[in-house]
């Protein structure tokens, strides 16, 4: 984390990068890859970049909704998609992660929020990586 960017800004900026990387994979998927994308597909693949690009008061809420469509009419998409955004963008996409998921998740947003009412510095990259066992 750079010395101007807040804990909060990390933690946004953190998973505005995983949505872009999810959005350039599944460009190179079926169906968004096919010549005959149907006018629905391409809604919806519209409407993820849209959402990437455009973090309004709707963000979170229309950001659920892309993702449980995700699961329900994409679920070969699955394994590219980022669990981290899940947990970010919460509500029903929760329902999709098990609890001792949810739980370290829970965890490094507490230490997140630990560091800043105290005004530690926090890399959420770094945490994430110590709470999931990664380092």
């Amino acid at each position: 984390m750079s010395d101007t960017t807040s804990p909060e800004q990390d933690y946004q900026l953190y998973h505005l990068q995983l949505l872009q990387a999810f959005i350039e994979q599944i460009e190179q998927q079926p169906p968004f890859n096919a010549d005959d994308c149907s006018e629905d597909d391409q809604q919806f693949l519209s409407d993820i970049k849209l959402l990437h690009q455009n973090t309004d008061q709707e963000f979170l809420h229309t950001g659920q909704l892309l993702l449980c469509r995700v699961v329900t009419a994409y679920p070969h998409l699955m394994p590219l998609l980022y669990r981290d955004l899940l947990w970010f963008f919460g509500g029903d996409c929760l329902h999709f992660m098990p609890d001792e998921e949810i739980a370290r998740y829970q965890q490094l947003d507490e230490l997140r929020h630990e560091a800043m009412r105290t005004g530690k510095d926090f890399s959420y990259r770094d945490e994430r990586a110590n709470c999931f066992g990664l380092h």
